[in-house]
């Protein structure tokens, strides 16, 4: 069987039923609109062994993508566009300003985006009145261990966007979403200062891996 053969049954089993194909096999079709003319099988199959899981592999860094036999920068970089790609689709039910009732609904949407990363970064969803969202950002960026934030940047923001109240989210890198000490008192810090300046604060999120951690409700969402 020719390469072109190989790929052309692949492509028609994906399209007859993608379900049907392991997961080495997907990763060897994507990876196919990056190496036209190579073989995919092996670095597909080296990228599960080396990453554990699709996530993992979706998830990777683009030079560790590299390391892989067979594989440069376009594979690193067609797994960072899926990456992102699959951050904005969970994103979308903000951007359409659907109202964010519930802190599992932001830590769904968080996730995708966060909970993968090996640094921490802080974002924050400023809403109107009726919970909808007005911007979703990033506050801070951090280290593996640490994000550091000033309550009054947030809180400036939040007046120049006219919001009525906002929701901070930061990850943990490690898969641990027990709030630190530090967490604690950055939304102590955080709801004082909303407080005063007649701003809801509706919550802290942490996502680590699967799991979010609710410090207004107190538990796992």
């Amino acid at each position: 069987m020719t390469r072109q053969g190989h790929r052309e049954r692949l492509r028609a089993r994906f399209a007859a039923a993608p379900a049907s194909l392991a997961d080495y096999e997907l990763l060897e079709l994507l990876l196919t609109f990056v190496l036209a003319r190579r073989d995919t099988k092996d670095p597909a199959k080296d990228l599960l062994a080396r990453f554990s899981s699709l996530r993992a592999v979706i998830n990777a860094r683009p030079e560790e993508v590299e390391e892989i036999a067979g594989l440069g920068p376009a594979a690193g970089l067609l797994l960072s566009l899926i990456r992102e790609l699959a951050a904005r689709s969970a994103e979308e039910p903000l951007s359409r300003r659907e109202s964010l009732c519930s802190p599992s609904a932001v830590a769904a949407m968080a996730r995708q985006r966060l909970s993968a990363l090996e640094h921490e970064e802080i974002w924050a969803a400023y809403v109107d009145g009726g919970n909808r969202l007005l911007r979703w950002e990033q506050a801070a960026r951090g280290t593996a261990d640490a994000a550091f934030l000033q309550p009054r940047a947030v809180m400036e923001r939040a007046l120049a966007l006219s919001a009525s109240g906002l929701i901070l989210v930061h990850n943990h890198p490690g898969g641990q979403y027990a709030p630190s000490r530090p967490d604690r008192e950055l939304t102590l810090r955080l709801r004082q200062a909303a407080e005063t300046l007649d701003i809801r604060f509706l919550d802290h999120i942490i996502v680590s891996g699967d799991a979010a951690y609710s410090l207004m409700s107190g538990g796992p969402v």
